[in-house]
């Protein structure tokens, strides 16, 4: 017996056939401005004085931070998934967009509003969609996909590839073909990964 749900509800399945979901699409850059993705909004609680970075390190904390006025963090501890890092300092930190803007771009938001870049920029309805790593890890990513980048820590590849693609989908974004080949030779390793997402309406 099959029960129908709703387009928003969150869907678990293989890494496999969550990459076999991807629209292919061939990516293109045209026109792309980072400044198209407004970032860093008034986060989820614009009263609380903490922007999406501050209110993503504050969610990520394996040991909270102090937050004091004008949502300004002290203390705290994090772990750098990426290169399997510990850091005491947010200023140590960058926010990750899991779906860099520019990747987002060429795979199909240079068609959206700029509501829905916006939203894609800020996205704290999924914890996967930033994730807050060391600055020299997030920045050799830069705007590369998972056919130029992987993290350095090969242990956390199946971890990875699995969030980038609940984030496409997530955000019906599509991939290229090189792309795939990537993902799928890395998903062969990984049997077991699942990929849980929910669209973003």
């Amino acid at each position: 017996m099959t029960v129908s749900t709703p387009a928003h509800a969150a869907e678990t399945v293989p890494l496999s056939e969550a990459i076999a979901r991807l629209p292919m699409a061939v990516e293109s850059r045209d026109g792309y401005d980072r400044d198209a993705f407004k970032h860093w909004n008034a986060g989820a609680n614009p009263s609380d004085g903490c922007n999406t970075r501050a209110e993503v390190l504050i969610a990520e904390a394996v040991e909270p931070p102090t937050v004091g006025p004008k949502c300004r963090l002290t203390g705290g501890r994090w772990w750098s998934y990426y290169d399997q890092v510990w850091v005491t300092s947010a200023s140590g930190l960058d926010i990750d967009h899991m779906g860099p803007l520019a990747e987002a771009w060429d795979s199909g938001a240079s068609a959206w509003s700029a509501q829905r870049r916006e939203a894609y920029a800020n996205d704290l309805g999924a914890a996967t969609s930033l994730v807050a790593v060391t600055a020299r890890s997030n920045r050799s990513k830069s705007d590369q996909d998972p056919a130029q980048w992987l993290p350095p820590a090969a242990e956390v590849h199946c971890r990875y590839v699995a969030e980038w693609v609940g984030t496409k989908l997530r955000w019906t974004l599509s991939a290229d073909q090189a792309e795939v080949a990537a993902l799928r030779e890395v998903a062969a390793g990984c049997p077991d990964q699942t990929v849980t997402y929910e669209v973003a309406l």
